[in-house]
């Protein structure tokens, strides 16, 4: 049996969220600004580390933030790490000074 994963973005609690079998398994929270999202902080819950849920996590959010028009802020080690090591979101980066 395979676990089902959906990914959606929470605009109340300003967070894309991960969830495993529908219980939430991760997150990456986000703030925007106008063009704009500012990726401040992603989460797997320890029990779901290792699974590979945050890179479908991240890479979800990048191609939404993409798909949506805004400009990526990836303030979030996370995201800033799948970024480096990710190529084709170069064009739609702002990395924070």
């Amino acid at each position: 049996m395979t676990d089902t994963i959906t990914i959606e973005r929470n605009e109340a609690t300003r967070r894309y969220e991960l969830t495993l079998d529908g219980a939430i398994a991760g997150y990456a929270e986000f703030r925007t600004t106008p063009g704009r999202i500012i990726f401040t902080h992603t989460i797997v819950l320890p029990e779901h580390e290792g699974q590979g849920l945050g890179s479908r996590l991240a890479k979800f959010v990048l191609d939404d933030a993409v798909a949506r028009g805004q400009r990526i802020v990836p303030r979030c080690p996370f995201i800033a790490a799948y970024l480096r090591d990710h190529g084709g979101y170069e064009a739609s980066v702002d990395w924070p000074s």
